[in-house]
Formats: structure tokens, C-alpha cells, sequence
């Protein structure tokens, strides 16, 4: 039985340790810090779950992921998917994910300004949104528990790789990952997300897409205790995982204004803030390979934890072949 140690329990690695496990492997997770905890990237009751990129590879992969989550469910007898439908706020369709969507036959509709009032969003003049059903949150904090199950966690803290026993040892730590390898081509920034009081229906998850670059810049998504999750995708500085520091107020701010402008049913004032870690690459990808012993898995680049199922296999096929 090929023995592993995940350094890291965050999504990662607790997904890794279930694949690994579902293989018949023998695994330990390492983790510095309790459960629930607030000091990585895996905190937080709820993640977007969407299957709308306008890259191919991004929505492959988010199919791998859902079929995933399914059979995730299943063993853990529980719902981990709450599927509230998906919003993509874009100028124009030709920045949307619609193309991409409609080559894969997956269900989606374009909905314009007036439609839009309906579901409780306002869009700028001239602008569509891209609707996709099967999609929604990831109740994170029990995704992350259903995949570590009763798999042992040793609590410390590790900082080396070569001190850590295992015929294979998986790297997952996140924002630590720079660290524990140094060469890797990632940076760490401190982002912020607030909460809203809202108690209507759950609203969809929202992306709100740039359009320069297609990727996400504003995003929101229910929260069950507080009604509305905000953010700013990026708009962090640069940060030391060792050093904590909490929500920034400029960028509360910033999303606060967003959401007065998108949501007319919410109420704009903010009712709590967190902070989170990002570890991203520079084109937002993720690494994931073997160096001799060792198989590493950074950086998620904030948009990761809808992927965990499908990162994990990949995980465990790169550690026991």
C-alpha cells in the first residue's frame, strides 16, 4: 500500500486525500491549523459553482468537477451543491462564455436589462447577461468535511517537504506553497469579500466579466447566514501568509458601490468583511505536476474551489500513477 502525506487540508488537499483514499492508498493530511480556520483560501460557508468560462479547458474541467461533486454527495449522504442558477454580467455577447457554451450543448439563455429585473439584477445600458441553471454554490465548509471523512490530520506545522514521511508527499499549502517551493511562478495577495443583509430567495451567483481580459472582475453568491457574498476578483496586494491582516476597507468599499449599483433589493450597506489568500499564476491556471517524490498543486488563482473533485483525481493519478 503506497503510503502518501498531503501537506495542506485545505479543499486541495482533503480532495486529494479522498481521491487518494478512493484508490487505496494510505494517507495522512498535515495541517498547521484547526479546523475552521480563517488564516488560507478554503474559509468560508459557500463558493461559486459554474460551469460558464469562455475557455474550453475551464468548462472541461468544470464538468469533470460536477460529476465529481455528485458522487462526492452520494457518499456523504448530504447535499453539497445548492443550485441557484448563474449570472454572467457582460457588455456584449461576444465577451460572454455563450459561444463556448453552445460548442459543449450545454443549457444556457442570454437575458436582457428588462428580464434581468426579475431575477433581481440591474445591468448597465446595453449590456447582457448570460444565464446558466445548473449552477449555483459549493457549501464549503461541508465539502471539505465530507472529503476528509475519517482520514487521520496531524496538526502541525511542516517546513520542509523532505521532512515529511511517505512513499509520495502532495503539496497543497496554499499560499504556503512559495515556502515549502520556492521556484514556483505564483503570487500571494490578500483579497477581501463582504456580506450584505438580504432575505429574499437565494440569488444566483454572479460574475460580472472584464472586457479586456475575460476573466471575472466582480463577483456575488448566497450566503445562508447573511443573505449576500461580495468581491473584487484580484484586487488585492501582495501579502506573507505568517503576517494576518483583515478586510481592507477601500475595497469594501468598492464592492459596497457595486452592489448598490447591481442589486436593487439589497441593502448596500456592508455587514461584516473577511479577508482571504489568494496564490495565483499570472494567466490564472493552475499547476499541477510530479517532482521526483514529490507532487505539487498550486496555484488555485481564486477560482479554484468549484474544481476541487476533478483536481483531486488528478492529484492522486499523478501520485500513484
Amino acid at each position: 500500500m503506497t503510503k502518501v502525506a498531503v501537506v495542506g487540508a485545505g479543499v486541495m488537499g482533503s480532495a486529494a486525500a479522498w481521491a487518494l483514499a478512493a484508490r487505496g492508498a494510505d494517507v495522512t493530511l498535515y495541517e498547521q491549523f484547526d479546523d475552521g480556520h480563517t488564516r488560507g483560501s478554503s474559509h468560508g460557508r459557500t463558493r461559486i459553482f459554474r460551469l460558464a468560462y469562455p475557455e474550453e479547458h475551464w468548462v472541461v474541467l468544470a464538468e469533470e468537477a460536477l460529476a465529481g461533486w455528485r458522487d462526492l454527495e452520494r457518499e456523504a449522504g448530504r447535499e453539497l451543491l445548492e443550485l441557484y442558477g448563474f449570472l454572467e454580467l457582460c457588455s456584449s455577447v461576444e465577451v460572454s462564455s455563450h459561444d463556448m457554451l453552445a460548442a459543449r450543448g450545454i443549457e444556457h439563455g442570454l437575458l436582457d436589462a428588462d428580464a434581468l429585473r426579475g431575477r433581481g439584477v440591474d445591468l448597465p445600458p446595453g449590456w447582457i447577461a448570460l444565464w446558466q441553471p445548473d449552477a449555483g454554490v459549493v457549501l464549503a465548509e461541508a465539502a471539505i468535511s465530507a472529503f476528509r471523512g475519517d482520514i487521520p490530520v496531524v496538526r502541525r506545522r511542516v517546513e520542509a517537504l523532505e521532512d515529511v514521511e511517505g512513499d509520495v508527499v502532495v503539496a497543497t499549502a496554499g499560499p504556503w506553497i512559495p515556502k515549502l517551493v520556492p521556484d514556483l511562478p505564483v503570487r500571494v495577495t490578500r483579497e477581501t469579500v463582504a456580506y450584505f443583509a438580504y432575505d429574499g430567495h437565494p440569488v444566483p451567483s454572479v460574475v460580472e466579466l472584464d472586457d479586456d481580459t475575460r476573466k471575472h472582475a466582480m463577483f456575488a453568491l448566497h450566503d445562508p447566514q447573511y443573505g449576500l457574498k461580495a468581491g473584487a476578483h484580484h484586487a488585492g496586494r501582495l501579502a506573507d501568509p505568517d503576517v494576518y491582516e483583515s478586510a481592507d476597507s477601500a475595497i469594501v468599499a468598492r464592492i459596497a458601490g457595486w452592489v448598490r449599483g447591481r442589486f436593487p433589493d439589497v441593502d448596500p450597506t456592508p455587514v461584516a468583511a473577511e479577508s482571504c489568500l489568494y496564490t495565483s499564476t499570472a494567466d490564472e491556471s493552475f499547476v499541477l505536476e510530479r517532482r521526483g517524490r514529490v507532487v505539487v498543486c498550486s496555484a488555485c488563482s481564486g477560482h479554484g474551489f468549484k474544481f476541487a473533485p476533478a483536481v483531486g483525481r488528478r492529484l492522486a493519478q499523478l501520485a500513484l500513477g
